[in-house]
């Protein structure tokens, strides 16, 4: 059975008692428990994170709104930067100077196609001391989102896209994918209102199409602990395919809820808790199952 947060906060809090109780010289009997100050290991506790949380296709960073309510509710710094939907190697390579623009530790979150960004974007950053994925997409180095989806059943999220070419000023073209408005509250969000997916239908931000076939030229996964949560009514990304990814990558932690694809949306208390969970073990280090 895993140790809940309110147990560890406990265990913390009695133990960085015992410390000052110690140093103050208030007992000699409780001098032994101050190695065991903070975490498991007998660390103090090292710096809260800030939480970066990144959205994916369809979507803008005000999805994440009610997951940022909660964190900050907690205490947490966050940032939720706009995600430009224009590939993964403009996108990573945005996300990852902008996590250069942050001083410390970062738990570093991701929700669909922001799975892939981000798992390319912290590569070498010594920063990144974890990775949430949240109803993700997590190809391999030189793997893409096609290459990984065609492994599992198509989700019926690819029968209900809308493409829409554009140009660009310097006289490039391209496609811009959406969802068919009348068909996205069954295929992406289909745990909430009707009157909200009416919203969102019509705010919806598209991807690029190339985005599908971009392949990773790294996936920071490989060398950093992951979390992931699967939507077990997710009919976006499959969840058979969300089961593979978390086994692939060792994931220390592994939820799954009945959710939609939207699960930050229609389930932010338990996204928090998991991103939380990613940050108290970085502080704290891991608790042990039984």
């Amino acid at each position: 059975m895993r140790i809940s947060r309110e147990s560890r906060r406990t265990v913390h809090i009695a133990r960085w008692g015992a410390a000052l109780l110690a140093l103050s010289g208030a007992t000699s009997a409780l001098a032994p428990d101050t190695a065991q100050a903070g975490g498991p290991s007998g660390d103090p506790g090292r710096a809260k994170p800030t939480i970066v949380l990144v959205h994916g296709a369809f979507a803008d960073a005000s999805s994440w709104n009610g997951v940022v309510e909660r964190l900050q509710q907690n205490g947490y710094t966050v940032a939720a930067p706009a995600n430009p939907l224009r590939g993964v190697a403009q996108d990573s390579a945005y996300l990852a100077s902008f996590l250069k623009s942050i001083k410390g530790p970062i738990v570093l979150a991701g929700h669909s196609y922001g799975g892939e960004v981000i798992s390319q974007a912290a590569v070498g950053n010594d920063n990144v001391k974890a990775l949430v994925y949240i109803n993700a997409i997590m190809p391999d180095a030189g793997e893409s989102q096609a290459v990984l989806a065609a492994k599992f059943a198509p989700a019926p999220l690819t029968q209900a896209l809308k493409q829409v070419p554009f140009r660009n000023a310097d006289g490039t073209t391209g496609t811009d994918v959406y969802i068919q408005p009348d068909r996205l509250r069954q295929v992406f969000a289909a745990d909430l209102p009707a009157g909200q997916t009416a919203v969102m239908a019509v705010t919806q931000r598209p991807i690029a199409m190339s985005a599908f076939a971009d392949r990773l030229t790294g996936a920071a996964w490989r060398t950093k602990p992951v979390y992931a949560l699967v939507g077990k009514q997710d009919k976006a990304i499959n969840p058979s395919l969300e089961r593979f990814e978390a086994k692939r990558a060792n994931a220390r932690r592994t939820v799954e809820i009945d959710s939609s694809h939207v699960s930050l949306v229609s389930h932010p208390q338990a996204v928090k808790d998991l991103i939380t969970e990613a940050a108290e073990d970085y502080m704290w280090g891991p608790t042990q199952k039984s």
